[in-house]
């Protein structure tokens, strides 16, 4: 039975790596997958999802009033029956283009691997995150650590010099140069005290404790 799936981490947990994993192994099955990546994250090249380990694959990329649901019907009218949808940074979804991709699932019957963000750099959710925890079949932690040890769950923004960020836009590309994942203990820390953060020390591997 398609189900909507929502795997959500802090930074550098290892999403993407995970999303192209799930489509290769789709791929390796037969059957054909669509990647969705909204148009704003160029890091890659627009189009393209690339994970820090260097796997990467094309995408079909997608604006805030694009109508997902449209966009998988055309998908599926120009290149034939769709095993998966995969979508990453799905944080930068909005409200409305969640509900589309429970209708992909409910209507069309096609499981939908959402790959994201909880929380921005002041702790709130994200549009997006906010109604994929509310309308997801299942919810899926990807783990990642904190320079401390604990398993880091929070994201912290953080200016040239290393410091921490506390106002600006909810939205701001930028990968270990501008961002760091720290527990919930942490970043309280850092937040109350403005503290630099030594980004070398601060960004490690996957993998986290329970």
């Amino acid at each position: 039975m398609a189900k909507l799936y929502f795997y959500y981490s802090a930074m550098n947990a290892g999403k993407t790596t995970t999303l192209l994993q799930s489509a290769y192994n789709y791929h390796e099955r037969g059957m054909r997958t669509l990647v969705l990546t909204p148009r704003l994250d160029r890091r890659a090249g627009e189009g393209v999802v690339a994970s820090r380990i260097g796997l990467k694959a094309r995408a079909t990329v997608f604006d805030g009033n694009d109508d997902l649901m449209a966009l998988v019907q055309a998908d599926i009218a120009a290149r034939g029956s769709l095993g998966c949808v995969l979508v990453d940074e799905a944080q930068f979804m909005t409200k409305p283009q969640v509900w589309q991709l429970s209708d992909v699932v409910d209507k069309l019957h096609i499981p939908v691997l959402a790959y994201g963000l909880r929380t921005d750099f002041r702790g709130e959710l994200f549009e997006g995150s906010r109604y994929l925890l509310a309308l997801a079949d299942n919810l899926i932690e990807i783990k990642t650590i904190c320079h401390t040890g604990k398993k880091a769950t929070m994201v912290v923004r953080v200016d040239e010099n290393g410091r921490a960020v506390k106002d600006g836009p909810q939205v701001e590309i930028g990968g270990n140069e501008r961002y760091v994942s720290v527990s919930r203990a942490e970043f309280k820390k850092i937040m109350a005290d403005e503290g630099h953060i030594d980004l070398q020390q601060a960004t490690l591997p996957f993998d986290a404790p329970d």
